[in-house]
């Protein structure tokens, strides 16, 4: 609790025994002075609050109502009626300030991840020195427990980093020499060397940083109009008061002023529109803090709640639904043992960098020997030629097969095929696939429960590998081999296919697909730790690479829809049956206070119920 807070629930303390004190057996002139000064401890800060708004012509408003009615109050004598308005708002108030403060919590845990300063090392000395004067190839130091101020390439030492702040997930991350590292991590055990290459203001920390500051200004659409319905709300209230307290004793006879006045007084506490002006927005804020916890940043409240009517997503494929990380399935021989093929084609791609050499070299899995290899030739498009151990062979695609004058054997695998040459003569070929990753299938299963109608997957990859991805996860349909610019018109049909109300959502690396993230209703981004792209083009970033934060998105989405809903008619229905029976007679100003304090703190515990969500996916092998 901030102590600006504890000072004023010491004070709300301090009133509220004053008040109580009031109701002893006591001389009526110390029960008045008890209860003015109870009621100057509470209602000051609102009477004054409602001057300063009236100076800048913000003149109806809450406070407006709450010093309107009291002041009246006052005026017919009821004075503990008036003390207890302005107690139980400001126990209401104090309600909704730390409901706002435990849901800010969440987000502002991202906002310490901004670096206080950076190690330079600069003609052989150390400077700290601010992030932003740090230039793009610098030498930083980081040593243990201080934050990553800048993206770069580890070049010395090994480490682990704390990412919670980032991704949510709480093991800590290994890394060591030649691995990429990004800002706002923090460095848990040894001294890292790293060479930055990227300056400040286009880091990773300093674009989530943007994100998360510019994330309350986009408003849902609920919340867009509880702002218009308070603006109109309010002053259509008061006016009723007033011809209330005045109309009835002019009109009818025996109607009296006092009973009048009291009936608009009571109707003034129970119109106040603070459950609804609080409890909603205090919802959507709710929401998006228990998706930053989960490693889920919604660039503000419209697409959070525009979540909630999904009916389509789509997916790209390549480090999406799965890993972006090949690695060999099946080693095909023909003529010769698996073992050798293997080895042939471990040696041919020995200084390839490309990710199919990469996984080729992972599965021999044994040193390669630089001197059985020589005259090593690139055919673009096509594949390697070199020498091996005196023999002539190649490893390639189909093209290569061809420029031997060989065919490709039929029903090889679905996958990507790279065939072996030896010698001239067809000598087998690996099968190399990506490999889905592990909650993909499990994500899949639950968009279709919460009500998606289609799940679609767009690739550039050949048909075969597409189809068994699409057939292994249950999808709706698969489109392959795709440029960037089919992927857009394939993409624009399946817009044509969701209802008039219902939203598309789209998810991909936010890099190759940034054209269909930009024109889908609601743009995911996977991976957002590693991607600029991704936190630029996306309305979601995923901090990490699991497909199941999309459902958790749709659940904190409809569980934040759903409580907003319950507090807009929870809220209207208590203050519709109390105003009747206040504009009767029937409703005195105590039932007034429930109405609307009452009303306010159930609304604001039952908003503040989103910040506790809890992933409910798990891990099951692929």
């Amino acid at each position: 609790m901030t102590p600006k807070l504890k000072k004023t629930l010491r004070l709300i303390i301090i009133a509220a025994v004053l008040f109580a004190a009031g109701f002893f057996p006591l001389p009526q002139t110390v029960k008045i002075t008890l209860l003015a000064a109870s009621y100057l401890i509470v209602g000051t800060p609102i009477i004054l609050k409602a001057g300063r708004n009236i100076v800048r012509g913000q003149i109806f408003d809450e406070n407006f109502l709450m010093t309107i009615a009291t002041f009246g109050a006052v005026a017919l004598g009821e004075y503990a009626e008036a003390v207890a308005v302005m107690l139980f708002f400001q126990i209401g108030e104090f309600f909704q300030t730390y409901a706002v403060n435990r849901s800010r919590k969440s987000i502002a845990a991202l906002m310490n991840i901004r670096p206080d300063y950076a190690r330079v090392r600069r003609q052989g000395q150390l400077e700290t020195v601010s992030p932003e004067e740090v230039t793009v190839g610098s030498i930083i130091i980081v040593r243990p427990g201080e934050k990553i101020p800048l993206d770069g390439i580890v070049i010395k030492g090994q480490s682990a980093l704390d990412t919670a702040a980032l991704t949510g997930e709480a093991l800590p991350r290994e890394v060591s020499e030649g691995e990429n590292i990004v800002s706002g991590c923090i460095n848990l055990s040894g001294v890292l060397e790293i060479k930055t290459t990227k300056i400040f203001q286009e880091s990773t920390v300093a674009k989530i940083l943007d994100l998360v500051e510019n994330a309350a200004s986009q408003k849902a659409g609920m919340e867009n109009f509880i702002t218009r319905f308070a603006r109109w709300y309010t002053p259509t209230v008061v006016i009723i008061a007033l011809l209330l307290a005045l109309l009835p004793p002019l009109l009818i006879n025996g109607a009296e002023f006092r009973d009048w006045g009291y009936r608009a007084i009571t109707f003034l506490v129970i119109s106040c529109p603070c459950a609804l002006v609080i409890s909603v927005p205090l919802s959507f804020f709710g929401g998006l803090g228990a998706a930053s916890r989960c490693g889920i940043l919604i660039k503000g409240s419209n697409y959070l709640e525009a979540l909630n009517r999904a009916e389509i997503a789509v997916f790209d494929k390549t480090g999406t639904l799965t890993k972006g990380k090949f690695r060999v399935t099946a080693v095909k021989p023909a003529g010769i043992s698996a073992d050798e093929l293997l080895e042939t084609a471990a040696h041919i791609e020995a200084y390839s960098h490309h990710p199919i050499a990469v996984s080729i070299r992972e599965a021999w899995n044994r040193p390669v020997n630089p001197n059985d290899i020589s005259n090593v030739k690139e055919i673009f498009g096509t594949g390697i030629t070199a020498l091996f151990r005196g023999k002539e062979v190649a490893a390639g695609n189909a093209r290569l097969l061809q420029n031997f004058g060989l065919k490709a054997p039929r029903g090889t695998a679905a996958g990507t095929v790279v065939y072996i040459v030896i010698n001239k003569k067809y000598a087998g070929c690996l099968i190399i696939e990506d490999t889905v990753k592990e909650d993909a299938a499990e994500t899949i299963e639950r968009l279709k429960k919460n009500g998606l109608r289609l799940a679609v997957m767009l690739t550039g990859d050949n048909h075969a590998a597409a189809e068994k991805i699409g057939r292994k996860l249950k999808l709706d349909n698969v489109y392959a081999e795709l440029l960037p610019a089919d992927k857009v018109d394939k993409f624009e049909e399946l817009i044509n296919k969701k209802s008039a109300d219902g939203k598309i959502l789209f998810v991909g690396d936010g890099i190759n697909d940034a054209p269909v993230l930009a024109r889908s209703d609601i743009g995911i981004a996977m991976g957002g730790i590693g991607s600029d792209a991704a936190i630029e083009a996306a309305d979601i970033v995923i901090m990490t690479d699991e497909p199941s934060k999309i459902t958790d998105a749709l659940d904190i989405s409809r569980r934040t829809i759903s409580i907003a809903r319950e507090n807009v008619t929870f809220a209207i229905g208590v203050k519709l049956l109390v105003l009747t029976l206040g504009a009767l007679g029937y409703a005195s100003i105590w039932a007034a206070v429930f109405a609307d304090v009452g009303v306010s703190v159930l609304a604001i515990l039952n908003a503040v119920r989103t910040l506790f969500y809890k992933p409910r996916h798990k891990k099951n092998p692929a």
